[in-house]
Order: C-alpha cells, then structure tokens, then sequence
C-alpha cells in the first residue's frame, strides 16, 4: 500500500519545521501566545492542501482536453467552530477563472470532475464536513452549491 510520510522537528518556543517530499515547511504561532510568527499556523494547511489538490487537477484536466485558461485562482474559506477543539466545520472553495469564453463549460466540468471524482483531499475532507464550491468565469457566476438554490448559467 503506498503511503504518505513527514517529519517534524519541534525548533523551539512555538515553532515546527516539517519536511515534506524534500521541502521545509515552517509552522509557528503568534507572539501572544508565545511564537515569533515565523510562519503560518498548521490548520490552514488543510485549506492549502485542498486548493493544490483541487488545482492541480482542473489544470490537468484543461491541459488534456487542450481548453487551458489564461488564470485560475481559488480560494478556500474553513468556517471554524466556536469551542473547543476549534475545528473546520464547513469549507467553500471559490474558484475565478479567466480565459476564452468558449472554455467556460471545460472549466465548470474541470471543476465537477475534480469534486465529484479525482480530488482526494476533497473527498476525505467531505466525510467529515460539508465541502461546497462556486465557479465563476471571466467575472460571471456558473456555479454555486453553497446557496439553496442551487444556480447554474452553465446551460
């Protein structure tokens, strides 16, 4: 069975480095609570990891069906709780697509595809939370399952 593995190594007051495939990843926390703020806090690496996971397919995905965009950008929002343990439980993940017109249905696929079937991070996330997510290209909204009524201009 193949595996993932990381290392950390604890640098002192507050902060961690982790090694991960051969990078340092550097996690610390705030001064007020005893860091020097030298790096991120870990919880939002969950985030991290879902927008890489999710972008990195889309791109290959685009890539293959020779439709690439001029940019993609995504942002993922974690909607924490209010006590203890502070955990996500909800996350939005907005992808802004820019790029020709005639692509807008490619990249709302990509971004189904993505959710629905490839991005592991999506799925394990989606087993503990509700993950939902939004499109928008070239400014105009496609896509948006975090709304009750679900809106889709894909048509």
């Amino acid at each position: 069975m193949a595996q993932h593995e990381i290392e950390t190594q604890w640098m002192g007051k507050m902060q961690f480095n982790a090694l991960v495939n051969g990078h340092t990843i550097i996690m610390d926390a705030p001064e007020k609570v005893g860091g020097e703020d030298n790096g991120p806090i870990p919880k939002p690496f969950v985030l991290t990891a879902l927008s890489g996971c999710t972008g990195m397919d889309i791109v290959a995905i685009l890539r293959k069906a020779q439709k690439e965009v001029q940019d993609l950008s995504i942002k993922v929002t974690g909607e924490l709780s209010k006590q203890q343990p502070i955990q996500y439980v909800a996350m939005h993940v907005n992808y802004d697509f820019k790029g020709d017109p005639s692509f807008k249905d490619a990249a709302l696929e990509a971004v189904n595809l993505s959710q629905e079937k490839y991005c592991g991070v999506s799925q394990m996330l989606k087993k503990a939370l509700p993950v939902t997510w939004e499109v928008n290209y070239n400014g105009v909204l496609l896509f948006n399952n975090k709304i009750d009524n679900v809106v889709s201009a894909a048509n």
